[in-house]
């Protein structure tokens, strides 16, 4: 059965930083590439940062893009994302997928695997 499971969010101040972890199981982890959206209320879910199996392709949102830092240990079956300089609109549920296909998948409907996501509120 296949797991994601998201951890480390919470609520930081603007400027502040959070680290998210995603943690796998079920699936063959390094044939997978993994992706982070986030939602915010009322809004619909949107792409945050992508990384291929091996880690050496990565891709952002503009909105992100300087700011944060999606990572992964094919080791420990686990994909991060390092957020710096958090601003009050980087507010949403986050969410890490899997996607086994071989594009550069962008949209939420192209990810196989989702986790239940995890709380992230910048107070400004």
């Amino acid at each position: 059965q296949v797991h994601l499971v998201e951890s480390g969010g919470g609520l930081v101040q603007a400027g502040g930083s959070l680290s998210l972890s995603c943690a796998a199981s079920g699936f063959v982890f390094s044939s997978y590439a993994m992706g982070w959206f986030r939602q915010a209320p009322g809004k619909e879910r949107e792409f945050v940062a992508r990384i291929r199996r091996s880690g050496v392709s990565i891709l952002y949102a503009d909105s992100v893009k300087g700011r944060f830092a999606i990572s992964r240990d094919n080791a420990k079956n686990t994909v991060y994302l390092q957020m710096n300089s958090l601003k009050p609109e980087d507010t949403a549920v986050y969410y890490c997928a899997a996607d086994g296909g071989v594009g550069v998948a962008t949209t939420a409907a192209e990810y196989d695997y989702w986790g239940q996501g995890t709380q992230v509120t910048v107070s400004s």
